[in-house]
Parts: structure tokens; C-alpha cells; sequence
């Protein structure tokens, strides 16, 4: 591993916390996500999960004679933003990070923490072109679209059968990221979609995409993107009179697009992680959270928690807050967590994740798929 020359954070070091004993020694966790912008939804399923594991560990006593404060930055999902987010953590003095949630915010970012020597773990981010550049700074606590993607495809094929297949994305690193993966598990086992199209992420009027669908007789699209737009398409679909059932990955699983889409919404089929929420092992962390008024259940608030529970394993393993020692601490060892037991290859991806097929229901809840 590549030597640092920043000056990382040793374990002695005092902060004031509000909320912590006098005299008591504060860590600080940098929450990275977008906490404005059009998907600041997942941004606040991350805050859940950050919170809830650092309230728990704080009451437990801390980790190694520390307290843990979260501070969060708002990058809203934009890469610009990311970057200058990143800068922020690094001149803050903050060597911990929790974050980003998009792709395309997570990859710029992730280089500046690799060279600052600052220890970062996504709980939300699935593109793999994250992890292929040989860091080894940075982690996940999510599956990947070279999982997701191909376990879709494979429902697709088996369970769907579709006679005109549509994919469309909204141009963006996850969402394209997605519907390549899918596309190409489709094509490997006979199917050829009629359609693979982008939309621009923002629009609002879809007429003449769904108009090319119903030309092409599309009875099936799987989406690759986030849920403001897939949400209007269902709607402007159902009202133009599309006949054909969609699907798509953790970023249209929100119960707002049923606020957006209504009925049209009932009947979609979402890939999202397990539902840890209704783990028995997590009640007494699901009833916390509700205690707070909070929402459990979102699909990166337990990804949130274990990454929380990961970075601090190897503080107390260590005995250290050296980025570089937890580094390597997390590649050779095995965490257990409130998303299952998790370990890591050399790229400091899951060797193992499980994303489940759902069907979603108009008034924005979720049964597994038969």
C-alpha cells in the first residue's frame, strides 16, 4: 500500500462534541450525500443508518475512549459538487467518510480521498469502475451493477419472457451502468431488445419515447436511473395507453414515485437489497429508529449502518484511527453487521451481496416477486 504523506488523525486527538461527556475525545465521520436535489431521499436513508449506528456505539462507550460525531456534506447527487465536498472534508481535517450515494459523485470523489489517505466506505454506490482503479482507500457495503444488473436480466428471462423488450436510462454513470449490464445478460441468453435509449435526467415531457414504445410494441422496460423520471414515464405511459410492465434497480425503489406515478405505479417490479429491516437480529436498531420518527426500511439505511459498524470494527481490532492500518485491516478480515457477514476483495468490493426482486404497490410498498 502506497505511503501518505498527510498527517492522519491519531487517536489521542481532542474535539468538542455536543451531546459528549466533558473531556471526552471525539472522532469525527464525515456523511457524504445529497441531502438537496431531486433524490435527496436516499441521501436522508443514509443519514438514518450513519445516525443510528453512531448513536448505538455511542452509548455502548465509544470506540477506543471515543465518542463518534456525524457531519454531514451535501454534494446533491452532482459530481462538481462532490469534488468540492471532498475538498471540504480533506481541509476539515475529517480522515473518515461515510459516502457518497450517486456513481457519478462517488468516482471523482473517491480519487481525492485515495490521495489524501482518507478512508471511505459507500453504502450506496454500485457502479464497479469505482473500484477498478487499484484504490485502496475505498469500500462499499452494496452489491455492484455487475450483480444487480445480471441478476435482473436473469429474472427477466426466466420469470418475464418478454416478446419486445425496451431498456432505457437516464444517460447517467448508475443508470446506464445498469442497463448495459442488463442488456447484455438479456442478449447472452437470446434476447434482443427492440430499443436501448437514453433520456435526459430532469426532463418532464416523455411523449415521444412512449410513442416509440407503443410503435415498437414494447411489453417490456427495464429502466436504468433514478425515480423522478421513471416515475412520470409510468404515469404518461398509463395515460397514452402503454400495455407493458417496467422494472428497475434500488433508485426507483422510493415510495415517491408512487406519489408520482399513482396507480401507475402498482405492478412494477424493483431489484433492491434484502429487506434488513425485518431481520429479528435488527429489531431493537428497527424500533430505535422508528422511536425517532424515522423510516427503517429504505434500502440504503442498514448498507448505512454496516459501514458504520465496519470502519469502527477495525478501530477497536487496531486500536487505531490510522487510515491506512483500517485499510488494510477491512481487505483481510470479516465483519459481522446488520446487512450480514462482510468481506472484501483486493478492489475493496463485497465478495458476496443479495439483491431480491420486488413488486411495488401504488401506495409505495413492496412484496417480494414470485
Amino acid at each position: 500500500m502506497k505511503k501518505f504523506t498527510r498527517t492522519l488523525l491519531s487517536v489521542g486527538t481532542a474535539i468538542c462534541l455536543y451531546g459528549a461527556a466533558a473531556n471526552a475525545d471525539t472522532l469525527k465521520i464525515a456523511l457524504a450525500g445529497p441531502s438537496t436535489g431531486p433524490v435527496a431521499q436516499y441521501g436522508d436513508m443514509q443519514k438514518i443508518g450513519v445516525f443510528a449506528a453512531i448513536e448505538q456505539i455511542n452509548k455502548a462507550g465509544g470506540i477506543n475512549g471515543m465518542q463518534l460525531e456525524g457531519v454531514v456534506y451535501d454534494d446533491a447527487c452532482d459530481p462538481k459538487q462532490a469534488v468540492a465536498v471532498a475538498n471540504k472534508i480533506v481541509n476539515d481535517g475529517i480522515h473518515h467518510v461515510v459516502g457518497h450515494l450517486c456513481s457519478s459523485s462517488t468516482e471523482p470523489a473517491s480519487d481525492i480521498y485515495e490521495e489524501e489517505g482518507i478512508l471511505m466506505i459507500t453504502a450506496a454506490s454500485t457502479s464497479p469502475s469505482i473500484t477498478e482503479k487499484g484504490h485502496q482507500m475505498i469500500f462499499r457495503t452494496i452489491g455492484l451493477d455487475s450483480m444487480q444488473g445480471p441478476f435482473a436480466g436473469q429474472y427477466i428471462i426466466n420469470n418475464v419472457k418478454p416478446k419486445n423488450m425496451a431498456i432505457i436510462h437516464d444517460k447517467q454513470q448508475y443508470g446506464e451502468g445498469l442497463a448495459t449490464a442488463v442488456k447484455n445478460e438479456v442478449e447472452a441468453n437470446g434476447i434482443t431488445p427492440v430499443m436501448f435509449e437514453g433520456v435526459t435526467s430532469g426532463d418532464k415531457d416523455f411523449s415521444a419515447l412512449i410513442a416509440k414504445l407503443k410503435m415498437n410494441n414494447v411489453d417490456f422496460v427495464y429502466y436504468g436511473g433514478y425515480h423522478p423520471e421513471l416515475g412520470l414515464i409510468l404515469r404518461q405511459a398509463k395515460a397514452k395507453g402503454l400495455d407493458a410492465k417496467f422494472m428497475g434497480p434500488e433508485g426507483v425503489g422510493n415510495p415517491d414515485i408512487s406519489k408520482i406515478a399513482g396507480e401507475a405505479s402498482e405492478g412494477l417490479l424493483v431489484t433492491l437489497p434484502q429487506s434488513f429491516e425485518k431481520n429479528p437480529a435488527n429489531q431493537a436498531i428497527v424500533q430505535a429508529i422508528i422511536d425517532k420518527g424515522e423510516d427503517p426500511s429504505g434500502p440504503f439505511v442498514f448498507p448505512a449502518y454496516s459501514a458504520i459498524q465496519v470502519m469502527t470494527a477495525a478501530m477497536t481490532a487496531t486500536g487505531s484511527t490510522d487510515t491506512e492500518k483500517l485499510a488494510e485491516y477491512i481487505h483481510a478480515n470479516t465483519f459481522k453487521t446488520t446487512t450480514g457477514e462482510l468481506a472484501y476483495d483486493e478492489k475493496g468490493d463485497l465478495k458476496q451481496f443479495s439483491f431480491v426482486v420486488y413488486d411495488w404497490h401504488a401506495d409505495g410498498t413492496k412484496t417480494p416477486a414470485q
